[in-house]
């Protein structure tokens, strides 16, 4: 694999330059008064990246999938009752650990390729009148499968039902590249990870948490030590960590909130949907499908493409990067050997997605497919052609 070439999974992603660099810092004592210099924006980045006023954020050495631990274990008791839709990977797995801790989860089954029934939820949610079910899963962008659920349609849907059931979300592929309303979607637990949209390596699990969660931290009954919300928040009272933390990583977290909100989080946005939307005709030229099932579940992060019946999409992977040195996603689970998926998010340009598009025709054609050589790269640059914004040069 050559490390001159960009990487087009759906994280870890491309890092920048500068944040690189940031996360490559001399050892700095964490119990000096110099850490609460880099603890304290990075926190605040992060709260101002899912808008929010007044969320608490807590950052842990881990991944979104200890986010996943930290939202259920902080708020949730032995024996409760939780809603969710499994429509991919993730979700799964998020059904699996909620299991694995003892809980009873009420599962919608969907279709990978669909985002959440949020009617079925409601439906759900208002025959519950003993509110047995004490939280809602959804996972806000299914990797897997590059599908876009409606969170705000989840919310109506439970507020319809006057359930007072807590929302977790996971955004561990959405927050930083794509609309996330903290508050405006009364959220009450988002997960995300550090590998994603704030374009740094893995390593670092984060949980932003509501005033409504925050209480329910204050009687869950699940274990809980390393992800205790409580001892977190003690540490960060006293400028500090109740055990060793990433450092480095909490820098470029730092630097990461403050290069997106420098872009401007609607230009972020807009960059991520054009981008999409270039792949999406690529994929579209190609006589491909897409596993999102139709346009209003399409992720502005990854796309998850069908390949013909009968070929092992598993191939186009391994092709890539044993000829071309290019990384795409592998299918998961239930699509695994069906679709092969290009990531375009973090630091990721019209560019630099247009070589990710014409590999794949490569590869493809290598592996005979009937793909005409540049008719992705042509249809993508249509539309980078027509959306493109000027580009701003640095002075000198």
């Amino acid at each position: 694999m050559s490390f001159q070439n960009p990487v087009f999974i759906p994280g870890p992603t491309n890092m920048p330059e500068s944040l690189r660099r940031a996360c490559d810092m001399p050892t700095l004592d964490h119990r000096s008064s110099l850490f609460k210099d880099i603890l304290h924006p990075a926190l605040n980045g992060v709260r101002r990246v899912v808008k929010s006023a007044d969320a608490s954020v807590f950052v842990f050495p881990s991944t979104g999938t200890g986010g996943w631990e930290t939202a259920i274990t902080n708020t949730l008791n032995p024996g409760d009752t939780v809603l969710a839709a499994r429509n991919g990977m993730f979700s799964h797995k998020w059904i699996d650990m909620c299991q694995r801790h003892g809980l009873t989860v009420e599962i919608v089954e969907t279709p990978w390729g669909e985002g959440i029934p949020a009617d079925r939820f409601e439906e759900i949610l208002t025959a519950d009148t003993g509110h047995r079910i004490k939280a809602v899963l959804a996972t806000h962008n299914e990797t897997a499968t590059g599908v876009r659920s409606d969170i705000p349609a989840v919310r109506r849907a439970m507020d319809a039902a006057k359930h007072p059931a807590l929302l977790f979300v996971d955004g561990v592929s959405s927050i930083g590249s794509m609309p996330f309303e903290f508050d405006g979607w009364k959220v009450d637990v988002a997960v995300t990870g550090s590998q994603k949209g704030f374009m740094l390596p893995a390593g670092l699990g984060i949980a932003v948490f509501s005033k409504q969660a925050m209480r329910a931290a204050e009687t869950a009954g699940l274990p809980r030590t390393y992800f205790d919300i409580r001892d977190m928040a003690a540490g960060y009272a006293a400028n500090a960590y109740p055990y060793t933390p990433a450092v480095g990583l909490l820098n470029g977290l730092k630097e990461g909130a403050a290069m997106l909100l420098d872009e401007g989080l609607e230009n972020v946005f807009a960059r991520h949907t054009r981008i999409a939307t270039g792949v999406r005709a690529a994929v579209h030229a190609w006589g491909l499908q897409l596993c999102a099932v139709r346009p209003e579940l399409y992720s502005d992060t990854v796309s998850a493409i069908r390949t013909p019946e009968g070929f092992d999409a598993a191939r186009i992977v391994s092709h890539a990067s044993t000829r071309y040195g290019v990384a795409f996603g592998a299918g998961l689970g239930q699509v695994a050997g069906k679709v092969f998926r290009i990531g375009h998010l973090g630091m990721l340009t019209d560019v630099l997605a247009l070589s990710g598009i014409a590999t794949a025709e490569m590869v493809m054609a290598d592996l005979g497919l009937d793909i005409t050589l540049g008719s992705g790269v042509a249809a993508a640059q249509e539309v980078y052609r027509s959306t493109a914004t000027p580009v701003a040069l640095a002075a000198e």
